[in-house]
């Protein structure tokens, strides 16, 4: 159980209220309050200080990079390049990188649904993404 003050979380909370709460609230709260810090953040670098009347969508337009079309298509061919190139990995290789960077799981995931040792999962990924800078730098 960790203490919290209320009044550092409550705007309302005028004097210190000092409350226990089980600790993976207490770690929500703190982790809520560095998102907070970090948007105010970058509202200012991008000095995003526009009223919300303007216009509903002025905040995500001033934290938010738009690309120019030539950009855009640029990102596309390099996406279906990389794509490309991952259909010429073997099947094992390729399962693997794409469980791991496209679906976010872990080596021990992997591993578990492979049946196979976490050290053999993390050989074949990098012997996979050496294999795909190869291809990568052929096509």
């Amino acid at each position: 159980m960790k203490e919290i003050n209320l009044r550092d979380y409550y705007p309302f909370y005028t004097k210190d209220n000092i409350v226990e709460v089980p600790d993976e609230v207490a770690d929500l709260l703190r982790e809520y309050k560095l998102s907070e810090a970090a948007h105010f953040l970058r509202t200012y670098r991008h000095k995003a200080y526009f009223s919300l009347d303007y216009d509903k969508n002025v905040e995500r337009d001033a934290l938010v990079v738009v690309l120019a079309p030539e950009d855009i298509l640029i990102h596309e061919e390099e996406h279906g390049r990389l794509y490309r190139a991952i259909t010429l990995l073997p099947e094992k290789q390729r399962n693997r990188i794409c469980s791991h960077y496209l679906l976010g799981m872990s080596l021990s995931e992997i591993a578990k649904s492979e049946h196979s040792a976490v050290s053999s999962v993390h050989e074949g990924i990098q012997r996979g993404l050496r294999r795909l800078k190869k291809i990568l730098e052929e096509i």
